[in-house]
């Protein structure tokens, strides 16, 4: 590839990012577009392991580390196996639970193993690397980190970021107040082990990400940079990457993939635009023409369903997406006869559900009353004469209808549905 063409795919990379809105403050623009043009340069991003798995808020960050790598650099994925230990008051009122060494360990393999779906650990030329800042946190002794490093810092200066100042009238303890200067020391490792060059982050770690900068400069100098991502926001004011079942995880064993489309296909009109742009790696072209079918015809949803497809696939896979639009169709249509045991468990699996012991057949009132679905045998009846009960997606009409084992779908669930859209799982047996 000639200079001219990797320098218009690099100045193409950071028009990209501002078009998307990924640029939320930047440390050195031109230094940045300069270093893009003249090196293939190493960045990192940073991941603390507070849980066994990383939730959408983490999605951003992960998908401008891949940007990077598709514009031909190398991206480092940093896992906090120490700073894990620590905990990061950016962002928070209230001190972090500390965790358990094993339990931080374990958190640990399982961000990293998240985090391989995401990026090219295995081509030629610029192949990403993922590291845990315990391997040089935890041989850091007490003197040498306050005579090397803490020397570096004043109080004063620390008491000045925005991550430290906001929780000075609830109280920090030393802890979490030494949280920046492990970060810091993280940048400068990378720095001087691997050449890494920038640290992204979100718009709260600016003051842990110039922090970095500052001992590099520091503790043997040569020039970095910083860059955050905005914090993602929804126009309801409600925060983003929750639903109503709790957070939008990116396993698929704490939300299903099915769970995971659904929350993207109900995103409101006014983010999904800016959504696409964060979250896909859409042309500007096939956003504009979303965004133009979103002003002229919203009701058709069509800018919705791309970010459910584009981001379950990023995430799960193609099956997935094949998977979750099936289950949709299904429970629009009511017709859930079609759907695989895996599929229909996923479907229902925020839907109420209600265990029997086995027998032959059951009077479809009491299933009714049994699953929660009527307060009574006698609202039950109404319902049924109303025409409102489906029984696996076929309406009744018989108020003394049974339901026979032969009926039951892949041979030990009922699916009730009462109106348009309660539903219950009726499973037999143990």
């Amino acid at each position: 590839m000639t200079n001219e063409a990797v320098n218009a795919i690099n100045a193409d990379l950071l028009d990209d990012l501002e078009y998307r809105g990924l640029i939320y403050q930047i440390t050195d623009r031109d230094g940045l577009l300069k270093k893009l043009s003249d090196e293939r340069i190493v960045l990192y991003c940073g991941f603390d392991p507070t849980a066994d798995s990383l939730h959408i808020g983490s999605l951003l960050p992960i998908l401008c580390l891949r940007r990077f790598q598709m514009a031909g650099h190398i991206p480092l994925a940093l896992v906090g196996g120490g700073t894990g230990l620590i905990g990061d008051p950016s962002g928070r009122s209230t001190e972090r639970s500390l965790n358990t060494t094993d339990t931080v360990a374990q958190w640990t393999d399982s961000l990293k193993r998240q985090l391989s779906r995401f990026l090219d650990f295995e081509v030629d030329e610029n192949p990403a690397k993922l590291v845990s800042n315990y391997d040089w946190i935890a041989p850091l002794d007490v003197i040498t980190f306050l005579r090397d490093v803490g020397k570096n810092f004043t109080v004063n200066y620390m008491l000045a970021k925005d991550s430290v100042d906001s929780r000075l009238s609830q109280g920090i303890s030393f802890t979490e107040f030494s949280y920046m200067v492990l970060q810091a020391y993280d940048f400068h490792k990378l720095h001087e082990e691997y050449g890494c060059s920038l640290q992204i982050g979100g718009s709260d770690q600016w003051g842990n990400i110039t922090a970095g900068l500052d001992l590099i400069g520091k503790m043997g100098g040569g020039h970095a940079i910083g860059l955050t991502m905005p914090l993602v926001t929804k126009s309801d004011g409600k925060k983003f990457g929750k639903s109503e079942s709790g957070a939008i995880w990116l396993d698929r064993s704490k939300t299903s993939a099915y769970q995971f489309y659904q929350f993207w296909i109900n995103t409101d009109d006014n983010d999904v635009i800016k959504f696409l742009k964060y979250f896909t790696f859409l042309t500007r072209e096939q956003i504009e023409e979303l965004e133009s079918e979103l002003k002229n015809q919203p009701e058709k949803r069509a800018a919705q369903r791309e970010l459910a497809r584009e981001v379950t696939r990023l995430v799960h896979g193609e099956d997935a997406v094949v998977s979750a639009e099936k289950i949709t169709q299904a429970l629009f249509s009511g017709d859930v006869t079609q759907l695989s045991e895996d599929e229909l468990v996923e479907a229902l699996q925020d839907m109420p559900t209600t265990l029997l012991d086995e027998q032959e057949e059951t009077g479809l009132i009491d299933l009714l009353v049994a699953a929660g679905l009527a307060p009574s045998r006698r609202q039950a009846k109404q319902d049924i004469e109303s025409g409102a009960v489906y029984v696996n997606g076929g309406k009744q009409s018989g108020i003394d209808s049974v339901i026979k084992a032969d009926q039951r779908l892949h041979g030990k669930y009922v699916v009730l549905r009462r109106g348009k859209k309660n539903y219950a799982l009726v499973r037999y047996g143990s």
